[in-house]
């Protein structure tokens, strides 16, 4: 058994752990071109989270998903840069919207440079993926134009909020559906397609895709509250701080305005209300969250759609790619706690 990337997959078969080894490292290769300018300072910026490191979770999918066909094709290492320089541009931006000064263990973009340099980094980083893109062919940039405007719509949902008389964690759901489950969808969409595999496997792999980043983001939500920064990479309850509401939090809510809600929920509600620009406050919040039964019905959440991932691989033949497959479902599980 041996541990294949950041994320710590475990993979039984040592020829599918080359494949995985080999696709992986080319696509930290295409990550360096790829961030290169001709001016010294914007090729500091635009790598300087490439080399903070990564759980590379989305190219670790398209290697595995490209299993299912050729993984040799021409077209899987770049798709799998496509899709991470993408991710890498929305963290970028998604600091400058949370004022986060911490990124993956190490000071964010806009923390060491402002705002304006993380903004337009990011917008660098973009470019350069429809670059690569464009060389992919049409299909595979409608692919990506299609969820681009899903990850954007989502965010922009985030930020506008549940309409009137809409379930807040149905919208919450939704939300992460495009913000994070449409990029990764996209991995193995991409790690299929671009290898070759027929139709069906494809929409199979994009399914399981959807399904599992929204496993992994809920994971995130977990760890935002009960993780410390040396595991997450980030300091800890920073959705919390900008006032960010998530699944932890909304499942809260529905439980103190709830008949089964006590007092001390509603109690941790306010203070969640608050002002938690404050440290001692802030603190106080997490620790109140870490010790209530909504952050252990998240963690139910996060198995619950990680099955449910587990469960749309059913159709595909038995082969070490899947079993590798179904283990990332229990490392996302166990990321949660």
């Amino acid at each position: 058994m041996t541990v294949v990337g950041p994320i710590g997959l475990s993979v039984r078969d040592q020829a599918l752990e080359a494949d995985v080894q080999a696709g992986l490292a080319a696509v930290e290769e295409g990550l360096l071109e790829a961030t290169k300018s001709d001016v010294p300072f914007i090729t500091d910026a635009a790598q300087h989270l490439v080399r903070a490191g990564g759980k590379r979770f989305r190219p670790l999918l398209a290697m595995l998903a490209a299993q299912f066909g050729d993984p040799y094709s021409p077209g899987v290492v770049p798709s799998a840069v496509v899709v991470e320089l993408t991710h890498l541009a929305t963290l970028y931006h998604d600091d400058v919207m949370d004022e986060a000064d911490v990124r993956r263990g190490v000071a964010s973009a806009n923390a060491r440079w402002g705002n304006s340099v993380a903004v337009l980094t990011g917008d660098f980083l973009f470019a350069r993926a429809s670059h690569i893109l464009a060389d992919l062919g049409p299909e595979a940039v409608r692919i990506q134009a299609e969820a681009f405007e899903r990850l954007v719509t989502g965010q922009i949902l985030e930020t506008a909020g549940p309409r009137d008389g809409r379930d807040p964690v149905d919208h919450y759901l939704d939300v992460i559906a495009g913000k994070t489950g449409s990029l990764i969808a996209v991995a193995g969409r991409f790690g299929a397609m671009m290898s070759g595999a027929d139709e069906s496997t494809v929409n199979i792999l994009t399914q399981y895709g959807e399904r599992l980043g929204t496993a992994f983001q809920l994971a995130d939500d977990v760890l935002d509250i009960a993780s410390d920064s040396h595991e997450s990479g980030k300091t800890p309850g920073t959705d919390l701080r900008e006032g960010i509401p998530t699944l932890p939090v909304l499942r809260l809510r529905a439980l103190a305005e709830s008949s089964a809600g006590t007092p001390e929920d509603r109690a941790l509600c306010e203070l969640l209300a608050g002002d938690l620009t404050d440290d001692a406050r802030h603190a106080e919040a997490l620790a109140g969250l870490r010790a209530h039964p909504a952050l252990e019905q998240a963690r139910r959440d996060t198995v619950r759609y990680a099955e449910d991932a587990r469960a749309t691989l059913a159709p595909l033949p038995e082969c070490m790619a899947k079993s590798a497959l179904e283990g990332l479902c229990d490392t996302v599980v166990h990321r949660a706690g």
